[in-house]
């Protein structure tokens, strides 16, 4: 992999990071996890497999060491890793109709339901949930899976507008 790029999937990381980190928790200790827009950005502007994998790791740890979600940590490690894994097929099938803004707000939207319902499944499955899966759902997962949608559009066209000013040529489009 190109250092170059390595280091962009570690800035965006590290802005979800700091993010995630003071984002307080709401109902059952759950966060609203903004770290996944900076997550799908990075899979976005970097489309290699080895990316996807290193981010996945990357962001399940990140998020695991910051979670306020009592017994979180396996389930955000599991949680990014299928996210990542569906983000990497939903951007290679966009890529196939045409991948835009529309496709980038669809495809975070996606992400943030599949990764709130894994961690939800995960969390529910290993230590039991703080409050029934359903509340979580609808007062956790849904308001983030339409935040991110934005924080996702804002954070890729400010990062692809970057890259065409620096004439870094990451994004095949």
């Amino acid at each position: 992999m190109d250092l170059r790029k390595n280091i962009l999937t570690a800035l965006l990381l590290a802005i979800g990071f700091i993010l995630h980190q003071v984002m307080p928790g709401a109902i059952g200790s759950m966060k609203f996890d903004l770290m996944l827009a900076f997550i799908f950005v990075s899979i976005f502007i970097n489309r290699e497999f080895k990316n996807v994998i290193l981010t996945a790791l990357l962001g399940g740890i990140i998020t695991a060491l910051t979670t306020a979600f009592p017994g979180g940590q396996i389930a955000n490690i599991v949680d990014k890793i299928i996210t990542c894994l569906v983000i990497y097929l939903l951007v290679l099938i966009a890529e196939k109709v045409k991948f835009n803004q529309i496709s980038v707000g669809i495809i975070s939207f996606i992400g943030t339901i599949v990764s709130g319902s894994v961690f939800l499944g995960t969390a529910l499955f290993l230590v039991g949930l703080p409050a029934p899966f359903l509340a979580l759902f609808v007062g956790i997962v849904i308001p983030t899976s339409i935040t991110n949608i934005f924080i996702t559009l804002i954070v890729y066209n400010a990062v692809k507008s970057t890259l065409k000013v620096s004439g870094v040529k990451f994004i095949e489009q």
